[in-house]
């Protein structure tokens, strides 16, 4: 037999509904003893339960879109419900005042249940929730719907005293009845954002530009010359759907050409939008074909390849995207085989994306100093849309390379810079890793005077005589040697991309 409170006052029923609603979440019976129905409590939770799930919603939209009637009549399907099986209860019992009690309970709940809602979207909007909860949040949020009516229930059932069979019979119908609406309802919230389509378009003038850009700028890069020492640049911007990669690639290779010397000998390969008609993208094809002509036209025993590739990414994947074209990303089996394929000895890899160091293992070798923005477990941070740099591509090449005159001093400068800067904005530590060959480590001081400008270069020979490979390391940074070089195989991750 359920027996109700008498109502006090406005605010004093207010607290107990609150109270008995925290009860009923938690699975205990406790919640009759507070919970006071009343008309007026019905419509001042309902207009609360109203507002706090549009807050959720309209949160979920970023603020964008409009309020959508049809959406908040979805949602009041469910209280009214609440209130025919109430009125059901109080007629099988005898007591009126129950007729109120499952709505105003399932109100209540839901109040908590919206707000809890809105604090995890909110925190997901500003980027503080952990990296393994976002795969979990509709999930999350699916449990938290089914949470209050399956304790309301609950409560009923064990005070009541109905029979087991009933019980389960009426719990886990309501749970696939509740799965399965709050996926057919999810096209229609409180606070809506319309979808327009636009069709992504490429023109036929870039569709056909396109071979010609490529030869154009491979036609332009120079030889290099027996007896001397040249570096060669190659930026890969790959995600075409965020200007930062582009604005990283390009302002990279003016730094690389007007301070490092690689003007004649540079390429940029870019997937945006906006350049498609004038310069050439980054895809599979396009760069083995600069690879190849790289390796054609530079000293095989003295050039040095500088290749930087920036873009979204995952566990062996680095992301090549330039809609409406459809790409193949890049797996680090494929960028070793082109590389190998170029007959290019001497490799400076340097691989901006979250999940990069899980391409160290295939691209490390003796000749080879790889290079990455984060561990193979680990996310990197720093592309939002209105950003020039990414948190990596700015501690390494805007500022750490404008100070130092090697590329393990860089590094280091560039690590700690990172460090502090995730620290200070509350980000996981990327952990960005660096590998050196023990051949390219033997002859790294000589490469790097061509490399960086200094008064004491002038002094230093231009011509590069090659070195015994040695097993040491150089100011503390791992060095490769040769019988650590391995492959492993593609994990071909299809999940979506983490935020860079």
């Amino acid at each position: 037999m359920i027996e109700l409170p008498p109502s006090r006052s406005f605010f004093a029923d207010l607290f107990a509904n609150q109270k008995a609603a925290l009860w009923m979440l938690l699975g205990s019976r406790r919640a009759f003893r507070y919970v006071t129905p009343s008309a007026v409590q019905l419509v001042f939770l309902g207009v609360l339960a109203i507002l706090a799930n549009t807050l959720f919603s309209w949160l979920t939209a970023n603020g964008a879109g409009h309020f959508n009637g049809q959406g908040l009549v979805s949602y009041l399907l469910w209280p009214f419900i609440a209130l025919i099986a109430g009125i059901f209860l109080a007629q099988r019992s005898g007591l009126g005042r129950l007729m109120l009690v499952p709505v105003i309970l399932w109100l209540a709940a839901d109040i908590y249940v919206a707000l809890i809602q809105s604090l995890l979207q909110y925190l997901g909007l500003i980027d503080r929730l952990p990296d393994f909860i976002l795969p979990w949040m509709n999930s999350l949020f699916l449990v938290l719907f089914i949470w209050q009516t399956v304790s309301l229930l609950w409560i009923f059932a064990r005070q009541q005293k109905w029979p087991w069979w009933e019980q389960i019979l009426i719990l886990a119908g309501t749970i696939v009845t509740l799965a399965i609406w709050q996926q057919t309802v999810s096209s229609q919230p409180i606070w809506k954002v319309e979808e327009q389509i636009q069709p992504v378009m490429l023109s036929e003038d870039a569709l056909y530009a396109q071979p010609r850009l490529l030869d154009n700028v491979l036609n332009q890069l120079q030889k290099g010359i027996f007896g001397e020492t040249h570096w060669y640049f190659v930026g890969v911007a790959g995600a075409g759907y965020q200007d930062v990669f582009k604005t990283e690639v390009e302002t990279t290779q003016r730094q690389f050409d007007t301070r490092f010397g690689t003007l004649g000998r540079s390429v940029g390969l870019i997937n945006n939008a906006n350049t498609q008609g004038t310069l050439p993208i980054a895809s599979r094809t396009s760069i083995a074909q600069t690879l190849d002509r790289i390796g054609q036209d530079m000293n095989p025993d003295s050039d040095v390849l500088f290749l930087f590739m920036t873009s979204h990414g995952n566990q062996n994947i680095f992301e090549l995207a330039n809609d409406p074209i459809g790409m193949n990303s890049i797996d680090p089996q494929w960028l070793r085989g082109a590389l190998d394929h170029a007959k290019i000895r001497w490799r400076v890899l340097v691989i901006s994306a979250c999940y990069s160091g899980s391409f160290i293992p295939a691209l490390e070798s003796p000749d080879t100093i790889v290079i990455t923005a984060s561990a193979a477990d680990r996310a990197s941070f720093g592309c939002q849309a209105e950003a020039d740099y990414t948190y990596f591509g700015r501690a390494f090449f805007a500022e750490a390379m404008r100070t130092q005159n090697s590329l393990t001093d860089a590094f280091k400068v560039a690590q700690a810079s990172i460090r502090a800067r995730e620290k200070q904005d509350d980000f996981p530590a990327s952990n960005p890793q660096m590998r050196i060959g023990s051949n390219i480590a033997a002859v790294l001081p000589q490469l790097e005077s061509r490399l960086f400008p200094s008064d004491s270069a002038v002094n230093l020979p231009s011509t590069l005589s090659i070195a015994p490979a040695i097993d040491s390391s150089i100011s503390g940074v791992p060095i490769q040697t040769p019988h650590r070089n391995k492959v492993i195989s593609d994990k071909h991750v299809v999940s979506p991309f983490p935020k860079h």
